[in-house]
């Protein structure tokens, strides 16, 4: 069946998870004056044609031991294998493949000392197929929050309002995760919104446990629920990473600019030339164009700036979006390791 662009309902149904990734069907409805039936099987019908999925992930902040932008530049035809091999990795995110089908981008999260050196010194995609391979060091996230919605807005303020979490003090540091935490977490990366019980058979603890585990994570800034959904369904259907050069003196005050503008999903200070990396998402290119010439060229700042279209996204924050990407297939010999 043809899938069109989301409709209202459609819309104010991400915009609520948005809000509150776990947020009940019954109080969503309330909200948005229809049933909980209703309400139900929308989700279930965009959650099924991989249009939405909810997804519980660490805060950028809390990475301890880096977070990695990566760029590889593969030679003609090379860049799908090479995204197949980074995107069934569990410590990755966000694999796209830009630049006219030339380069692969991808996030990666180390979860262990060892584990940051490991993977930069010794798991990368090596071969001749890749030409070269760039990391830059995330320093500082200007922006990236799920909490703020980007790109959508179907919701009344009112509604807004109903539909936010209250705020939670931010407890202590509450130190290193532990396994079932860590399980805790892969199975919230598959499905932000698996039941309790499930939680509980993962982790081995009782439903109890697992609810103020939740809760103690969410109140301590590790915990954050994203609702990844398909951007051409809510008519959003260009994509572009920036690559800017700022002054250092000016780094602070440009990325807190770049993380005020509408189009901006993702904005952060790194290592290297381009010490400012940007994801945009926009309704057409004509739209890019006009945010590159007027909001973008607005900042003096910026003395340099490569722009990067996204050809495919392959992998969102827990979800290989293609089926042709998830599947067990061996990738060829020398597409990675």
């Amino acid at each position: 069946m043809e899938i069109l662009e989301a409709d209202d309902l459609d819309r104010q149904l991400i915009h609520a998870l948005q809000l509150d990734g776990r947020a009940s069907f019954s109080r969503i409805a309330e909200v948005l004056g229809v049933s909980d039936q209703t309400i139900a099987r929308r989700y279930r019908r965009l959650r099924t044609r991989d249009l939405l999925r909810i997804v519980g992930v660490p805060s950028a902040d809390s990475a301890a031991h880096g977070r990695w932008l990566l760029r590889l530049r593969c030679v003609p035809g090379a860049a799908r294998d090479v995204a197949a091999v980074l995107a069934r990795r569990p410590d990755t995110a966000w694999v796209q493949i830009v630049s006219g089908g030339t380069e692969v981008l991808c996030i990666a999260r180390a979860r262990s000392e060892d584990d940051s050196e490991q993977f930069l010194l010794d798991r990368l995609p090596r071969s001749a197929r890749v030409a070269d391979i760039a990391a830059h060091s995330v320093l500082h996230t200007y922006y990236g929050s799920p909490h703020r919605v980007r790109g959508l807005s179907a919701l009344t303020p009112r509604q807004v309002r109903d539909l936010t979490l209250d705020p939670v003090p931010e407890t202590a540091d509450i130190g290193p995760l532990s396994d079932g935490d860590q399980r805790l977490l892969d199975v919230l990366a598959r499905d932000g919104r698996a039941a309790q019980a499930e939680l509980a058979a993962a982790t081995g603890w009782s439903q109890s446990t697992v609810g103020r585990r939740l809760d103690r994570l969410r109140a301590s800034g590790v915990l954050h629920y994203y609702a990844e959904f398909d951007l051409p369904y809510v008519g959003l259907h260009t994509a572009a990473r920036l690559w800017a050069s700022v002054p250092p003196a000016d780094l602070a005050a440009t990325g807190r600019a770049l993380a005020g503008h509408p189009e901006v999903v993702f904005a952060a200070a790194t290592t290297g030339s381009a010490n400012l990396a940007v994801q945009v998402v926009c309704r057409d290119s004509r739209h890019l164009y006009r945010y590159l010439t007027e909001r973008v060229a607005a900042l003096k700042a910026v003395r340099q700036l490569e722009t990067t279209p996204i050809v495919r996204n392959v992998k969102r924050a827990g979800t290989i979006l293609d089926p042709a990407f998830r599947a067990s297939r061996r990738p060829r010999p020398d597409a990675g390791r």
